[in-house]
């Protein structure tokens, strides 16, 4: 594995499922690792959109017409967040080039009623991708993630949410290219 896609996570790289994970959480999965600590680690899944709207969830932001993704497993019943553009809210966490991870809900709904942040601007998630300590790097060495180490600026985001783990593998180059096209099912080839 070159020093590119080594394995030693940080919080704003993003974690590709291996192309035969057969979890029905994480396959094909992208995780935005949020944060990453020797007590564990917290991300959110990028690229698996959910049944619910926005207004499902937010009576306040009923007239949005946003798409929740699923971030993970992980307490389902909980509200995450990535914004973009510049930091606007108190406690938001930097995880790449103009994306923020989290903050003061309050003010966002309030920014996003007045127009001050437009809702694609926004990515809910409800659940998270949680990993106990040392959880994470044993999964990486069972090969079950791919570190994209690369620069994750918020473009990545106009992607379709089912093209976003081919268009990063693809990006990555080498045998990642060509493992983007496998198929789920390998018979199926």
């Amino acid at each position: 594995m070159s020093e590119e896609h080594a394995v030693f996570p940080k919080p704003g790289n993003l974690l590709l499922s291996d192309p035969f994970l057969k979890d029905e959480n994480f396959g094909r999965s992208v995780v935005m690792l949020c944060e990453h600590q020797d007590t564990g680690s917290f991300g959110l899944v990028i690229n698996k959109p959910s049944i619910l709207q926005l207004g499902d969830l937010v009576e306040e932001l009923s007239f949005l017409d946003t798409e929740v993704y699923v971030g993970g497993p992980v307490e389902q019943n909980t509200l995450h967040f990535l914004y973009f553009g510049s930091k606007l809210l108190v406690n938001s966490t930097s995880v790449g080039p103009g994306i923020w991870w989290g903050g003061d809900f309050d003010a966002l709904v309030e920014h996003l009623k007045v127009g001050a942040v437009s809702a694609d601007q926004v990515r809910f998630f409800i659940g998270y991708s949680g990993w106990a300590s040392g959880q994470l790097q044993e999964e990486l060495q069972e090969k079950t993630w791919i570190v994209y180490s690369g620069l994750v600026e918020h473009d990545l985001f106009k992607n379709p949410a089912k093209e976003i783990w081919k268009v990063l593998m693809k990006n990555m180059g080498g045998d990642f290219s060509t493992q983007a096209n496998y198929p789920l099912d390998p018979r199926l080839n």
